[in-house]
């Protein structure tokens, strides 16, 4: 679907601004405009992936026997390619944070439920929301106060390979720990099981993302400023004062992460995308579902629009590609992130411009993109699956 495609090239782009546009202590509508792509892009583009899975195998209708099979087989190969692609581009030495290896387990956690209906999957993911950030917060106080992730990073195969935390980092102590992540994915699951292409739908899951951003950001807000003990707690581990402090936590990340050292309870009441606490989670998902909605709905009813997104469309046409080539790009040219040369917004402005061109050009001539042919191509595997 175009609008589904539209959607995604918003996320890869808001990405690029994350990674590679000004630091959102510019202030201003330039520091509100990059904050607003901090994690919350990442959130879109983990719901988005639920939606893909969907795709694949059976929309409305999930598929059954020999064709479920061969589509299961489908969704475990692009899963091992993503978990081997983002551990190679990490071992690229750049500051960014890679997010396709969580992607990868991600698909494979949420795999067994692609049978389920639009109720079951919304049921799931809600019962995942206030329940897994939760027990990451518990792990994560584990891994400090012991010694069984070390002995388990010692013998695991990924982390030698790739000089990281292996699987220990995907699940619990990365950016995007794959325990706080996975309701993004069977959220985005739940809404492609149903009809995107119908007014009523979309309109309900308009009010739906609506109410779930009130509930997340508003439910932080009102922690922070009625909870006692709350903004102390989180003023307590350093916290940037110039850009609203501890209680800028209800939905920015001016305030920093949580450490992970020591008693961080307070940032269970956070809600910055970062946060990775039940409120985050909530919230990063209401605003997933209106940027899905807002894309769908205004390809759907304007053509204009949809002619004015095209270069858009076409990098969520390849997202893969257009993602994985800003991080070679920002290999390539040894862009140090911290203190990129010349204005930060002209960088993030060419960035856009050349993977929208390039993506433009290249939808003019293939169905697909680089990446995503190889990836196909890869997953012809399952015409074996009998």
């Amino acid at each position: 679907m175009v609008g589904v495609d539209l959607a995604r090239g918003v996320a890869v782009l808001g990405m690029y601004a994350a990674h590679v546009g000004p630091d959102p202590s510019v202030g201003g509508f330039q520091g509100g405009l990059m904050e607003l792509a901090q994690g919350r892009s990442a959130a879109l583009f983990a719901f988005l992936a639920g939606v893909s899975i969907v795709f694949i195998t059976g929309r409305q209708s999930p598929m059954t026997g020999r064709a479920g099979r061969q589509a299961v087989v489908r969704v475990v190969v692009r899963a091992v390619v993503l978990v081997g692609l983002g551990t190679a581009l990490t071992m690229t030495g750049t500051s960014i944070e890679v997010i396709l290896a969580y992607y990868g387990v991600c698909f494979l956690l949420v795999l067994p439920l692609y049978r389920l209906r639009p109720a079951a999957l919304a049921a799931i993911a809600a019962g995942s929301v206030l329940v897994l950030p939760q027990a990451l917060f518990v792990v994560q106080r584990s891994i400090d106060h012991g010694s069984w992730a070390e002995a388990v990073t010692r013998h695991d195969l990924l982390a030698h390979v790739g000089g990281t935390d292996g699987v220990i980092g995907l699940m619990f102590t990365g950016d995007y720990p794959v325990l706080a992540w996975v309701p993004f994915l069977i959220a985005g699951m739940a809404v492609a099981r149903l009809d995107l292409r119908s007014a009523t739908v979309r309109a309900r899951l308009a009010m739906t993302g609506g109410a779930l951003a009130l509930v997340g950001y508003g439910g932080s807000w009102l922690a922070l400023h009625l909870i006692p003990g709350v903004v102390p707690g989180i003023s307590s581990f350093g916290v940037d004062a110039e850009r609203g402090g501890a209680r800028s936590a209800w939905w920015s990340d001016a305030a920093g992460f949580p450490t992970g050292d020591g008693d961080t309870t307070s940032w269970l009441w956070a809600a910055s995308p970062h946060s990775e606490t039940t409120l985050s989670v909530i919230a990063g998902t209401g605003v997933a579902l209106l940027v899905l909605v807002v894309c769908t709905e205004a390809v759907a009813r304007w053509g204009a629009v949809r002619r004015l997104a095209m270069p858009v469309i076409a990098v969520g046409s390849m997202s893969l590609t257009v993602y994985v080539a800003h991080i070679l790009a920002v290999s390539a040219l040894g862009l140090d992130l911290g203190d990129l040369p010349g204005p930060p917004m002209a960088v993030l402005l060419a960035f856009a411009a050349a993977a929208m061109l390039l993506a433009v050009v290249w939808s003019f001539f293939f169905r697909r993109g680089p990446l995503e042919y190889a990836l196909n191509r890869a997953t012809r595997i399952s015409r074996y699956v009998a």
